[in-house]
């Protein structure tokens, strides 16, 4: 083999090792991913289903649709937690989540892949 050859086939190798690394250090963790998917919820409940009620609804019953969402934090946590499958490949991770409150209400799906210490969503569906 030329010099050239062998100095960028052992440069290549060495990128790919040093990425491989990388990617297993950064892979983030299912409590990582919890917290990540509970900000997420959070967020669409007070952004889309919270503006959806109207404000006489709310003084009816008396209670503030954003804080009743972020005391039920913990909960939301427990059931993401029970609902979701984690796939660790070492250098990522896949999370799988079904959530289904009840018989009445539309259950969902999320895929999300985590690497560099960052979540990507990439299917979220009402079934």
């Amino acid at each position: 083999m030329k010099p050239l050859t062998i100095t960028a086939s052992v440069g290549a190798l060495g990128l790919a090792a040093v990425l491989g690394v990388t990617m297993a250090k950064t892979n983030p963790n299912q409590t990582e991913y919890e917290e990540y998917a509970v900000q997420r919820l959070t967020g669409y409940l007070k952004n889309d289903v919270c503006n959806k009620t109207t404000k006489l609804l709310e003084r009816l019953i008396n209670y503030n649709c954003d804080k009743l969402i972020d005391s039920a934090n913990p909960q939301l946590r427990q059931l993401l937690s029970a609902t979701t499958e984690r796939q660790d490949f070492a250098v990522f991770s896949i999370y799988r989540t079904e959530l289904k409150l009840s018989t009445w209400m539309p259950s969902y799906k999320f895929e999300t892949v985590g690497a560099f210490n960052n979540f990507y969503t990439y299917t979220a569906e009402e079934q």
